[in-house]
């Protein structure tokens, strides 16, 4: 029989490994690379009849004005902007598009001069009634700092209560057994495994691949934590039926046992959700793929860390595997001896 608990230390350490990464780059900043709703800016989405280039469209920017501009393509011949607050706003004209006002309309007409027809959302030319070729824009949207950081402030607070949501009920809902604080401990501690190692890969994403976090994200991000509880709890209460089945049986065995018995559905339950998210990364748009990518990430990871991170959390502790490997590291001193005379 497999004993995945003797192995708890290697888990440990591939734990840290993969986390280093991600952490490293946290640190370095920008940490995470903030999108138009964590920093202001205006944002539009733009498509042509004609073929062209994301490094003609971004120096057609600069020359415009706005050499800050992010430009990252969404599809054939079509584009995402990013760029400082822009004057004016989007609103729906009577053709039933966005059409971009003031300092954006400018800019958008500079961008139909010199790159030719523009596309809308379905792909049809953008005219007007007369069937003569006008200026369009897909999308446009815009964020004041003011805002920006409220939602920032909003997110954090969400993560946050979520982790201290997550401890007070599996501390409650595991009080029929012994020391019910260190379930709750264990799977949040499984859960910020999960949330670092997110934020982490999307710390590294943002600095080789231009990825920006945005509601998606968080959305994202406290979806992986209600999954990523969700398999903690199953473990964990196979664990609390196995104890009060076998109350003699060592928490070792116990906690082995147990993950044996849920390993087949944990995993089977991840592979489905990675191949739907995967298909949807491959067919679905722009907007939702920082859903999709923080989804495939924390599936995964989440998965790894309620069967290798929280039960076996609950054999350190009980084992006293910290306190003897502090006392390795940190041996006693030998008592001085005192010389009479």
């Amino acid at each position: 029989m497999l004993d995945f608990v003797q192995k708890r230390n290697w888990y440990y350490l591939l734990s840290l490994l993969v986390l280093l990464p991600g952490v490293i780059s946290l640190v370095i900043p920008p940490g995470l690379k903030p999108g138009i709703e964590f920093s202001s800016g205006s944002m539009f989405e733009v498509s042509f009849q004609n073929t062209v280039k994301e490094t003609d469209l971004r120096a057609e920017m600069s020359t415009l004005g706005h050499p800050e501009a992010r430009v990252q393509g969404t599809g054939q011949n079509r584009f995402l902007i990013r760029t400082s607050v822009l004057e004016g706003s989007a609103e729906q004209t009577p053709q039933g598009g966005p059409q971009p006002l003031g300092e954006q309309q400018s800019i958008t007409r500079a961008l139909f001069t010199q790159f030719g027809p523009m596309l809308k959302d379905d792909g049809s030319l953008a005219t007007d009634s007369t069937g003569q070729p006008i200026p369009w824009t897909v999308q446009s949207s815009a964020v004041s700092g003011t805002v920006s950081r409220e939602i920032g402030r909003k997110a954090t607070l969400a993560v946050a209560a979520a982790a201290v949501g997550i401890l007070l009920y599996i501390t409650w809902a595991f009080r029929s057994i012994p020391n019910p604080l260190r379930c709750g401990i264990a799977a949040t501690i499984a859960t910020m495994h999960d949330v670092v190692l997110v934020m982490g890969a999307y710390s590294i994403f943002g600095k080789v691949f231009n990825m920006e976090v945005n509601t998606m994200f968080i959305t994202g991000l406290l979806t992986v934590i209600g999954f990523s509880v969700h398999d903690t709890i199953v473990v964990l209460d196979r664990i609390r039926e196995n104890r009060q089945r076998y109350p003699d049986l060592p928490l070792h065995e116990c906690v082995n046992n147990s993950i044996l018995q849920t390993l087949g559905r944990s995993i089977n339950t991840s592979f489905t959700v990675v191949l739907s998210v995967t298909a949807l990364l491959l067919i679905g748009g722009v907007t939702i793929r920082p859903f999709l990518v923080v989804m495939l990430i924390g599936t995964i990871t989440g998965t790894y860390s309620s069967i290798f991170v929280a039960s076996q959390i609950l054999v350190t502790w009980e084992e006293g595997d910290i306190p003897r490997l502090l006392r390795r590291i940190i041996p006693k001193r030998a008592p001085a001896v005192v010389e009479e005379g």
